[in-house]
């Protein structure tokens, strides 16, 4: 069987008809596989959903418990048998419980990756290479210009910062589930201890992360704070808090956003944004090019990103490579998701 006929892009999103199931389909069907919590991926409606427990409990604190007619966890490294096709789950280190996901057609393997990242995160499990036939890789930051670098040299600017301007509030936009975590994991390793704020949207997913046993220091949430007493200070917040009129509560706020897409610089001016943080849950360009490699497919599909780049390369390189051209992908958690609070 061709790998089109395992898996193909339909309207409702990637189609396995042999399994009959879905793979992030963004509206309601009647199986999904979901790859991780991110809204753009994970969505409420659909008859039966299968998911990491993390995942499957993400989507429940967010659309509550009957976001999906049925549940069903699955582990990484386990594999199930769906209709005529095996699957398996493996770390995609993107998010907390996030996975890409390998099915597996007599001899022909395909591993939908979702959203990943290779580098090192200590908040998530870490991205495990799957070797297979058929790689269907995101391409989110899919162009050369996009090489993240060092996140811990990021931390370090910003905790400059803060003890360059002791009279004012530092306001890190990130999103709300993954990168904030992420963020307050790599303040504590960089050695700062005093307290961290959180916006309203960011308690109870960060909160459940501290649940599963995730170490991030002392958290308290910055409603009610006196002005005065949140001078020197790291707040979290969802990247569309940090310019708007929440900001008032905070003595003379530094606008920062960690993100991948501070790499460039007339973006963050767009966005008010007086410090710009390039850490990113997603590869950049050397780690797709070095995942793809790693793989050992022979053939690559690529989705929602930066796509004609990337199929470029993979076909200079020899490989066999399209674009998806998969819609309804790419604004993850950009606010509050819905049931949140706004402050």
């Amino acid at each position: 069987m061709r790998p089109q006929d395992i898996l193909m892009p339909v309207t409702a999103g990637l189609c396995c008809k042999p399994g009959g199931f879905h793979i992030d389909p963004v509206r309601p069907v009647e199986r999904a596989l979901i790859t991780h919590g991110h809204s753009d991926h994970a969505r409420p409606g659909h008859g039966a959903v299968l998911a990491t427990q993390e995942t499957l409990d993400m989507m429940r604190l967010r659309y509550g418990d009957n976001f999906a007619g049925s549940t069903q966890v699955i582990s990484y490294g386990e594999t199930l048998r769906l209709g005529g096709v095996s699957v398996t789950f493996h770390p995609a280190g993107h998010v907390l419980g996030s996975a890409q996901i390998a099915v597996t057609h007599g001899k022909t393997k395909i591993v939908a990756s979702g959203d990943y990242k290779d580098t090192a995160d200590p908040t998530c499990a870490p991205f495990e290479v799957v070797p297979c036939d058929v790689f269907i890789t995101e391409a989110t930051f899919g162009l050369p210009v996009f090489r993240h670098g060092n996140v811990d040299g990021e931390i370090a600017k910003l905790l400059a910062s803060v003890a360059l301007f002791p009279e004012r509030a530092h306001l890190v936009g990130a999103y709300s589930l993954g990168k904030a975590q992420r963020v307050i994991a790599l303040i504590r390793a960089a050695g700062y201890d005093a307290p961290i704020y959180l916006h309203g949207a960011m308690e109870r997913i960060t909160r459940y992360y501290e649940g599963r046993g995730i170490d991030l220091g002392d958290l308290r949430m910055a409603k009610g704070m006196k002005k005065a007493d949140l001078a020197a200070t790291i707040t979290l917040a969802p990247p569309s808090a940090i310019t708007d009129i929440w900001t008032r509560r905070f003595p003379d706020p530094v606008a920062a956003f960690a993100s991948g897409w501070m790499r460039v610089r007339a973006r963050a001016r767009q966005k008010g944004i007086e410090l710009p943080l390039v850490i990113s849950d997603h590869a950049d360009w050397d780690g797709l090019c070095a995942t793809i490699n790693a793989t050992g497919a022979g053939e690559v599909w690529v989705t929602h990103g930066q796509e004609d780049a990337l199929v470029h390369w993979c076909r200079s390189k020899g490989l066999t490579a399209r674009p998806l051209d998969l819609v309804g992908y790419g604004d993850e958690d950009e606010g509050a998701a819905p049931g949140e609070p706004a402050s």
